[in-house]
């Protein structure tokens, strides 16, 4: 049997047009904004009311290793099997960025037969929706410049301006740069840098607005700088939220596509799955709900990261309820946090998976307990795992009284899921006690304590006092209500990124924190997070190629 690439499989499939998934998903004619045949913006002004909202279905991950673990490839799997077994389902996913497709990471559109198709597009520029958030993002750059040459009536202190510049790609040589140089017509020399795309506040801002009058007042809300009388300076008194709004108008509409097997799928917004919240925008998951039964989802990285933001941060914010939780793991990124080789993972070792099975457990336990909410644990099958190895899998999990479920979903489709959409019907119809890790009235440092008491189970957490000052100023600002976003490594439940496994008896250090705004939240930062990301050494880039008839290759 010859091996097919994720690529391969994707051009391989007719794909059918944009106007038929559509009609699959009751989404009404005059709703779509076609984008050529395939793809498609959706007008949501123009969609029906009053239907009830369908079932929330979370896919999450253990500790993310590089033996990978498949979330995508889930969530859009899964999706296909509940439309197999006759649901009316959606998948409402994350955009890819350029950045780790032509990176490390490839292509971002599940694999294998679990895919969302065109692949290509979806990877590379799709509708243009990061090239609108990275144009509204550099026009405040200019803006903050110019009003600064201009005379600075705001008073903004150059060397206290915290809004950087944007592109989609990583490019380390952008990280920090001196602008202005050339004399005085040519601006105000400064120190400045880039982010990528993902990272920027407008981004999330995107992700997390209701509708465009919520973007434009949220786009108002972001702190740019402060004045020489350390004041904080927002987009809004630079009069930049109307032309930034006007630039996102279209990005802020969800982008419909469809899986392999012909099923609709709503693919929007990307912010990066650290200092960010690392979910799709509210407005594609409210979208989907109002569409179908069941709408499955996905948050970046592992569940401490992930699922932790999305259910105290998207969900909180938006009023959104989960009815059950999926927790992705494979055989071979366990025995890797309990020790072993990368090249060893192949072999059967029932005594390192038991070392590496505590991650899982306490994933399992954080879903369950701490938030309340009933799980379902989806084992990414490979060849070599064992039956003994699955089924240690599958007791150690009973013990919680959380069931596995075997994914074979990337070679078989949504045919391979079929199990995993039964089990999370089941799981639909439970009652849940979900609940937040911490209340909107807890001071700043308490909600930190508990996310890493609670969900990374750190005995303490330590606050140099740049942090502790700068917690104190934003109470005093009236921020002390903002949901926390932690900015922490996802290789580790702790902030040490060597620490595999399930590690206890740590602290957390919290080195910094920052005020998103617009996007409502306030970031903590524990150790070094990089929001402009360079490329290896050897990138995807070099293997990516496209034919004379236009076809793309390269894209895994």
């Amino acid at each position: 049997m010859s091996y097919k690439s994720d690529i391969e499989i994707a051009q391989s499939t007719e794909m059918l047009h944009i106007g038929k998934i559509a009609d699959k998903a009751g989404i009404p004619e005059d709703a779509l904004e076609l984008y050529g045949n395939y793809k498609a913006k959706i007008n949501i002004n123009k969609l029906p009311k009053d239907k009830e909202d369908g079932k929330l279905i979370l896919v999450t991950a253990i500790t993310p290793t590089p033996a990978g673990e498949g979330k995508t490839t889930t969530s859009v799997g899964l999706h296909d099997a509940l439309c197999e077994i006759g649901k009316k389902s959606i998948v409402a996913l994350r955009e890819p960025s350029l950045g780790p497709v032509f990176g490390v990471k490839g292509g971002a559109a599940g694999g294998g037969y679990a895919q969302v198709i065109p692949m290509e597009d979806i990877n590379l520029h799709f509708t243009g929706d990061f090239h609108a958030i990275g144009a509204a993002n550099n026009l405040l750059a200019a803006m903050i410049d110019n009003h600064i040459y201009q005379g600075n009536a705001l008073n903004i202190d150059p060397c206290r301006i915290t809004w950087r510049r944007a592109v989609d790609m990583n490019d380390r040589q952008l990280r920090n740069i001196t602008n202005g140089l050339g004399g005085r017509t040519n601006g105000v020399p400064r120190e400045d840098g880039f982010d990528i795309t993902v990272a920027s506040e407008v981004m999330a801002v995107l992700c997390l607005a209701s509708d465009i009058t919520d973007l434009k007042e949220r786009l108002g809300r972001i702190i740019i700088g402060y004045t020489r009388d350390n004041q904080p300076v927002t987009a809004g008194q630079l009069n930049a939220a109307g032309a930034m709004a006007a630039l996102l108008k279209d990005a802020l509409k969800p982008n419909l596509v469809q899986t392999l097997e012909h099923n609709p799928a709503l693919i929007h917004g990307g912010p990066f799955a650290n200092i960010a919240h690392g979910c799709n925008s509210v407005i594609a998951t409210k979208t989907a709900l109002k569409l179908a039964d069941y709408v499955v989802t996905e948050a970046g990285f592992g569940a401490d990261l992930g699922a932790e933001k999305f259910l105290d941060i998207k969900c909180r914010m938006a009023g959104l309820k989960p009815s059950a939780v999926v927790i992705v793991a494979t055989v071979k990124a366990l025995k890797m946090h309990g020790g072993v080789a990368k090249t060893e993972l192949g072999a059967e070792n029932l005594e390192a998976l038991e070392k590496g099975l505590p991650n899982l457990l306490q994933h399992i336990e954080n879903v369950t307990q701490v938030f309340g909410l009933p799980a379902v644990v989806a084992i990414n099958r490979f060849p070599t795992d064992t039956e003994a190895e699955l089924k240690l899998i599958e007791d150690k999990c009973r013990e919680l009284g959380v069931n596995v479920a075997l994914s074979e979903v990337w070679g078989k489709g949504g045919k391979g899921g079929v199990a995993l959409a039964e089990e999370v019907v089941r799981l639909c119809e439970q009652p849940n006690n979900f609940q937040h890790v911490y209340t909107s009235e807890m001071g700043l440092k308490d909600k930190i304590r508990a996310i890493a008491q609670k969900i990374y189970r750190a005995d303490d957490v330590d606050f140099s006092a740049a942090a502790s000052r700068e917690i104190k100023r934003l109470e005093d600002m009236g921020f002390g209500t903002c949901p926390v976003c932690m900015a922490k490594t996802q290789y580790s439940f702790s902030d040490d990124q060597k620490k595999l496994g399930a590690p206890r008896n740590f602290n957390i250090t919290v080195r910094s924190v920052k005020i998103s705004a617009g996007a409502g939240f306030v970031v903590a930062l524990t150790g070094d997070i990089m929001t402009m990301p360079g490329l290896p050494k050897v990138p995807s880039a070099e293997k990516i190629d496209v034919d004379a008839e236009g076809n793309i290759s390269g894209i895994f």
